[in-house]
Formats: structure tokens, C-alpha cells, sequence
């Protein structure tokens, strides 16, 4: 019997914290034979293969739309490869009041950053056996409620609370489900979440930018250590203390 194909699917693979993450697993997981990449942008999966060592299968699609995610469940059934690793990395923010938004650009933000997300877990988990690990990318957004932010943070809780519940499903199949909640990093997303909501985000986030490859980092990290939450950074650790014992309306009024 042949052996299976063991595989690592990375969405978001084109830029940020998908990016990186297909970099650093390249250098480290030596146990997968072949890496899908997922992004829009066919030319930039095609530059992020010729820097990795590990064979690659280009999946250029829109994960927004519903025929994309039935393609790529389509080709899982089709190869029926153990998935080793699944990691989520693709989402978008956008600022602004909700009744200032055009509401395809809101309803592509839950698609994005929350249907697709649970669509490739669900189509994943036939595939996936003992040790093998879930990464989805939530945010510190998540910690609560975000006036002009507001889909986008409602999005990253679902990511949170869908990825530690997940985790307790898989419990008795050890499989590791992971929320890595990233605070504001040096990557392109404030740029674009700025230039589409025409607000600029609060000036805490200048006090706080890391660059993306150490949370990438820890992320791996503590994947491979079995947590269910990653945070990084002592400050971004203190705001989930923070909002867990002051009251919203306080944290509100810092927010406005």
C-alpha cells in the first residue's frame, strides 16, 4: 500500500503571518513532504516557492467565495493526503463605523475570516491523525469589543472561541488546535484595513508593533507545547488581563 502524502496547508500564504509561517515551516518541519499555499495572488505563491525547499502545490484561489473552498475540498478527496498541518492565516480588517461601510466589504470579512476558516477545519479534520496540528490566526481583537472595528474584532472572537472549542473536540484524537492572537505587527494589514475604512486606527498600535516573525515564532512554539492560545508580548498579555476585570465601558472610552 502506497504511502499517504503528508501535507501542510497554509492559507494567506502571500503576504503577513502566512507568509512567514510558510518560511519557518519550511526550516522546520522536515516531516512534511509537500506544502499547499493559498492566496489570490498566483505570482506571489509562485515567489514564495522558489524560496522554500519543500515540494509545493500552488492553490491561487479567492477563499471568499464558496466555489473556491469546494475546489480545494474537492482536490483533499481526490488525494486524500494526511494532513499534518492546517494553519488559517488568511483574514482582513477594515476601519470605520459599520453604517460607513459598503456591506459586501463587510460580509467578505466574515466570509473570509470566519466561513472559510471553520469550511477548512471541517474539510481537513477526515484527514488529520495523532499529533496533528490546527493554527488558526485570530488577534488581540478578540479580547473584546472594538468600536470602529467592530466586524472585524466580532470575527477574531469567533476565531478564539470555534479554535478552543475545537480543541477540546479533538482532545481524545490528539489533534492541537491553536488561536494565536497577534497585537499590532509590522506587516501590511493596518495599511490596507486603513486605506479601505478611511479611519486611521488608535495610536496605541504605534506603541506596540512587533515585527511578525517573532509571534510566528512563538506561534510554532507553542503549537508544538499543546496550548489552545498564543499571545505575545507582555503588553499584549496584560490587555487580555485587562479585559477580563475592567469594566467595557471604561476600555471604551480609551478606544474612542
Amino acid at each position: 500500500m502506497a504511502k499517504r502524502k503528508r501535507i501542510a496547508i497554509i492559507t494567506g500564504a502571500t503576504s503577513g503571518f502566512g507568509k512567514i509561517f510558510t518560511e519557518l515551516a519550511d526550516q522546520q518541519f522536515k516531516n512534511v513532504d509537500e506544502f499547499w499555499i493559498i492566496g489570490r495572488d498566483a505570482s506571489k505563491l509562485i515567489d514564495l516557492s522558489n524560496k522554500i525547499s519543500h515540494r509545493t502545490r500552488l492553490i491561487p484561489y479567492d477563499l471568499t467565495k464558496m466555489y473556491s473552498l469546494k475546489k480545494i475540498a474537492g482536490f483533499i478527496k481526490e488525494e486524500k493526503p494526511l494532513i499534518k498541518i492546517l494553519v488559517n492565516s488568511a483574514g482582513f480588517g477594515v476601519t470605520g463605523h459599520v453604517e460607513d461601510q459598503h456591506v459586501q466589504m463587510l460580509t467578505d470579512m466574515i466570509d473570509l475570516n470566519c466561513r472559510a476558516l471553520t469550511y477548512m477545519c471541517r474539510i481537513a479534520l477526515p484527514y488529520m491523525s495523532s499529533n496533528s496540528r490546527i493554527i488558526n490566526f485570530a488577534s488581540v481583537a478578540a479580547f473584546m469589543p472594538q468600536p470602529s472595528f467592530a466586524v472585524y474584532a466580532a470575527t477574531k472572537a469567533y476565531v478564539m472561541s470555534f479554535t478552543r472549542a475545537l480543541n477540546c473536540e479533538l482532545n481524545s484524537r490528539k489533534i492541537y488546535a491553536l488561536a494565536v492572537c497577534p497585537g499590532p505587527a509590522n506587516t501590511n494589514f493596518f495599511g490596507t484595513a486603513e486605506n479601505k475604512g478611511g479611519i486611521r486606527a488608535g495610536s496605541y498600535k504605534d506603541l506596540f508593533m512587533v515585527e511578525p516573525k517573532p509571534v510566528v515564532k512563538k506561534a510554532i512554539h507553542d503549537s508544538i507545547m499543546k496550548k489552545e492560545v498564543s499571545v505575545y508580548s507582555v503588553p499584549m498579555k496584560g490587555l487580555h488581563v485587562v479585559t477580563k476585570i475592567v469594566p467595557r465601558k471604561f476600555i471604551f472610552r480609551f478606544l474612542k
